[in-house]
C-alpha cells in the first residue's frame, strides 16, 4: 500500500505538514515538485501539425447523426 504525505524541504531538512503512518520501517520515494512555471509555447496556428501528414476529413464538423445515417 502506498502512503502519499505533503512536507517541505528546505536546506537539506525534510519537515512534513502531517503525521507519518506507524510504520517501523519502511522504504520511501520522494518527489520534488518543480515551483517553476514553464515556459511560455508558441502561438498555435490552425493547421501547424500539417508537417505530421495527418488532416481532417471534409465532414469533420458535421453532427454525428449525419456521418452515421442516425
Amino acid at each position: 500500500m502506498y502512503t502519499s504525505i505533503k512536507g517541505i524541504y528546505e536546506n537539506g531538512v525534510l519537515t512534513f505538514s502531517e503525521p507519518a503512518p506507524n510504520i517501523e520501517k519502511s522504504e520511501v520515494l520522494v518527489t520534488f515538485l518543480n515551483e517553476e512555471k514553464p515556459k511560455s509555447l508558441q502561438k498555435r496556428v490552425p493547421g501547424g501539425l500539417k508537417h505530421l501528414g495527418g488532416s481532417f476529413p471534409d465532414n469533420f464538423n458535421d453532427s454525428l447523426d449525419k456521418i452515421f445515417d442516425l
